[in-house]
């Protein structure tokens, strides 16, 4: 799965990393929304610009639409039923195709169709019977799949969570800062961003490979090994990017205003959980201060952070979360 060079268009994990300011979200549903088959909202005009981010929750069978980190849109699903499961991830459009067949089940119609892995899963319509019962894909309401279709862009971020909720109002910190504060010496391995100078900026740590990697276009572009203490069980939690200017100074460049973002908690922490911030206080966690600051100099709204603890590699025990990053077949 994870090799030395080139980045491979499968990363095994869902794993990126950055500062934390968040954003709230709108009250598109209330939070006790219990929808029939079928039904949805889509209001696109409460934020008409800014990243897309798509969040769909296996337990609830509900998919949810933000952009700039207001919720736009909101709909019953339909994910893998048992023994075609939908894996749990990040995952980034990867191609679009308004008219689709499967080549794999009986040439079935996918109409509006995103792609989110080269094996077969994406999201469509499709019928919705009120539980999980498709391949693998999310299915939606039909009307809900083409008006999504119409917002998103190639690239986009969709997180599929086995969380009961969907992302809400959460208090901000400095991770950055304190990342930046302590780290390995010389702990950078590599740093090429000539390889990819432009597209969507991801950044990959896994606290259980002690090690962070860097990619832009899904090409990756630095590595480095972080101190992660392995006694850590955070989960799988990503952070999105979004546009405009939050409260306070950048944590990285005091002179700069801070940055806000967006958190989703991706998969249920492990035992012994900790807060990402109690981590950091407590020293268990930290990058090279030097690689935070050129980090800091790539993000633009849409830059996807997933912090793990799940392995980056093959051969580990544990089963490694997908990210699926190129856009390129194999």
């Amino acid at each position: 799965m994870f090799r030395p060079s080139p980045f491979p268009r499968r990363l095994a994990l869902a794993g990126l990393l950055g500062l934390v300011l968040l954003s709230p979200a709108a009250a598109l549903v209330p939070p006790d929304w219990s929808p029939r088959p079928g039904q949805y909202v889509w209001k696109p005009e409460l934020a008409p610009r800014g990243p897309v981010v798509v969040v769909a929750s296996l337990p609830l069978q509900q998919l949810h639409v933000y952009r700039n980190g207001v919720r736009i849109g909101a709909t019953t699903i339909s994910s893998g039923k048992r023994g075609h499961e939908t894996p749990v991830g990040v995952f980034t459009i990867l191609q679009k195709r308004a008219e689709h067949y499967s080549n794999l089940y009986d040439n079935a119609p996918m109409p509006w169709m995103q792609r989110l892995t080269w094996d077969g899963i994406a999201l469509h319509a499709g019928r919705l019977p009120g539980h999980p019962a498709s391949h693998g894909c999310i299915r939606l309401p039909d009307a809900f799949a083409k008006a999504l279709f119409s917002t998103t862009r190639p690239g986009d971020v969709v997180i599929v969570t086995d969380r009961a909720g969907v992302p809400g109002p959460a208090a901000g910190g400095d991770v950055m800062a304190a990342m930046g504060r302590t780290g390995l010496a010389d702990a950078i391995d590599e740093w090429a961003p000539e390889r990819a100078p432009t597209g969507p900026v991801s950044i990959v740590l896994s606290t259980r490979d002690g090690r962070l990697v860097v990619m832009r276009d899904g090409v990756r572009i630095g590595s480095a090994r972080v101190h992660a203490d392995p006694a850590l069980r955070l989960g799988t939690r990503a952070w999105v990017l979004l546009e405009g200017r939050g409260e306070g100074t950048d944590p990285v460049l005091p002179d700069r205003a801070a940055r806000r973002w967006q958190a989703i908690e991706v998969e249920r922490p492990g035992d012994g959980d900790l807060a990402v911030r109690q981590a950091l206080e407590a020293g268990a966690l930290a990058i090279p201060p030097e690689l935070a600051r050129r980090i800091d100099a790539l993000l633009v709204p849409g830059a996807t952070v997933v912090l793990t603890d799940a392995p980056l590699g093959e051969g580990a025990q544990r089963r490694p979360l997908e990210l699926e990053t190129d856009a390129t077949p194999r």
